[in-house]
């Protein structure tokens, strides 16, 4: 089977993505500032606002299959270096886990029987547990009546549950006043970030209008290398990357830009793209790599810093040829929580754009 074709002439006829999008992907995308409304009024109900005035031996994030991986990434690297706890990311509770401890858990799928055998054991050994996670099966069996449960409300396509489980967190740690600021706890500042980014990228925009729509542009027929200038947005790359492997079929690389660019191979593989672009470049070049779809680098960037300088800083050369993805444009510099909200809506726009090019090379299938 060859290669999936992109029709990009899907992307500019908002009723030809409605024909393809049977199973309604696209909208469960924009529902992003819906889900964190909805664990908003789901963790007050379950007590997670409780926890506030306990200063927990460690923060447990536990890492299974899915969106708890990227969302634990997230929140770590927003906490940092100046978290006053630890912050430990592990696929299971660790053996030390005891009454002082505090653990967060997401999961999309109600019979991870892993993940059921960590929070019975977390539950056991006394430690504090927030299970964001379907009421019914055997992860909420293993905490009933001892965890604080966090049920899904919006329901949403698989893969596309990140803001439920990073909402989750969030809440749990400016609980534990662990953040520095506090949050919202009704998180109506990411919430509504959310839905501006949603409309952005609604289907009736033009992609010159359309941010989702020309980062599907960009990446379509690349390779694409997923940098992140900072530990948040290097979490969101990691993100990224499965975003577009799950929707899109799209292999991509992500890490950090500083290690990302001791990567010899693909420093050859930029300057070869980079060569391509080149006025005087011979199109009948037979040289290595000039047969495989060319690499695309996109930086991505949540801090205060002009992302181009810290990436000279980082890795002593600058790339012209990057895209660059800091939305300063949509949260400007100074912004209560900047790092977060640019977090979530780079995280948010990767999850649209790689349905935008799932749909445009027919790689999502009909419902």
């Amino acid at each position: 089977m060859g290669e999936p074709v992109l029709d990009d002439t899907l992307l500019v006829d908002p009723a030809a993505l409605a024909a393809v999008d049977t199973g309604g992907v696209l909208r469960s995308a924009a529902t992003a500032g819906a889900q964190v409304r909805s664990v908003a009024h789901a963790a007050q109900e379950a007590g997670v606002a409780d926890l506030g005035g306990h200063r927990p031996r460690a923060l447990i994030l536990l890492r299974r299959p899915g969106a708890s991986a990227p969302a634990a990434a997230i929140l770590a690297a927003l906490l940092g270096a100046t978290c006053p706890v630890p912050v430990v990311v592990a696929e299971t509770a660790p053996s030390w886990i005891g009454p002082l401890d505090v653990v967060v858990a997401h999961t999309a799928d109600p019979t991870d029987s892993e993940l059921a055998d960590a929070v019975g054991r977390a539950v056991q050994r006394g430690a504090e547990v927030v299970l964001s996670a379907p009421g019914a099966g055997p992860v909420a069996s293993a905490g009933a009546g001892r965890v604080r449960l966090v049920e899904p409300r919006v329901p949403v396509a698989p893969g596309l549950d990140l803001p439920r489980a990073l909402a989750v967190g969030l809440l749990t740690a400016s609980a534990l006043n662990l953040l520095g600021l506090p949050l919202d706890p009704r998180l109506d500042p990411l919430a509504d970030e959310l839905d501006r980014e949603a409309e952005r990228n609604q289907p009736g925009h033009e992609p010159f209008m359309n941010p989702a729509k020309t980062l599907a542009l960009r990446l379509a027929e690349h390779t694409p290398l997923l940098w992140g200038t900072d530990p948040p947005a290097a979490a969101v790359a990691v993100h990224a990357a499965c975003a577009l492997a799950t929707h899109a079929g799209v292999v991509a690389h992500a890490d950090d830009v500083a290690r990302g660019a001791t990567a010899v191979g693909l420093r050859r593989a930029l300057d070869v793209a980079a060569a391509r672009h080149d006025v005087f470049h011979d199109p009948f070049d037979d040289s290595p790599g000039a047969t495989a779809p060319p690499v695309r680098l996109v930086l991505l960037a949540t801090g205060e810093e002009d992302p181009e300088l810290v990436t000279l800083r980082r890795t002593g050369r600058a790339w012209p040829a990057a895209d660059m993805l800091h939305p300063v444009d949509e949260i400007v510099r100074g912004t209560r929580h900047a790092a977060l909200l640019r977090a979530a809506v780079l995280a948010s726009r990767f999850d649209i754009a790689a349905i935008y090019l799932g749909l445009a090379t027919r790689t999502i299938e009909p419902a």
